[in-house]
């Protein structure tokens, strides 16, 4: 049986021995991770979906983001046995737990200064 610290990405094992701050930079930090998460507190997606939402996300960026996000317990992957298959991106009970807070980043992104002109 493996542990939680076996299957750690590296990035998040060295962020532990910093502060926790940097462990939610080393899962959260990053373009689009926190807009997928986002996204995905509104409900399941599909990969398609998600790309149209996010909008210039690249499919092989959207992927590697998906995967860390995966590999860090935020969001599960769900693949059905359909022609043609079906996957789906849900939040785990991890991810549900930064409703707050990315609510919090969405409200300070939405009041930052915007340039005049």
């Amino acid at each position: 049986m493996t542990t939680a610290a076996e299957t750690m990405r590296p990035p998040v094992q060295r962020a532990i021995e910093v502060c926790p701050v940097e462990v939610s930079m080393a899962v959260l930090g990053g373009a689009w991770k926190l807009s997928a998460v986002k996204y995905l507190l509104e409900r399941t997606h599909r990969f398609g979906e998600l790309q149209r939402r996010l909008g210039t996300v690249t499919p092989r960026t959207l992927t590697r983001v998906l995967r860390d996000l995966e590999a860090d317990g935020i969001v599960v992957r769900t693949v059905y046995a359909e022609v043609p298959p079906r996957v789906e991106y849900s939040l785990t009970d991890l991810g549900r737990s930064l409703d707050q807070v990315v609510g919090w980043l969405d409200a300070w992104g939405d009041a930052y200064p915007r340039p005049v002109g």
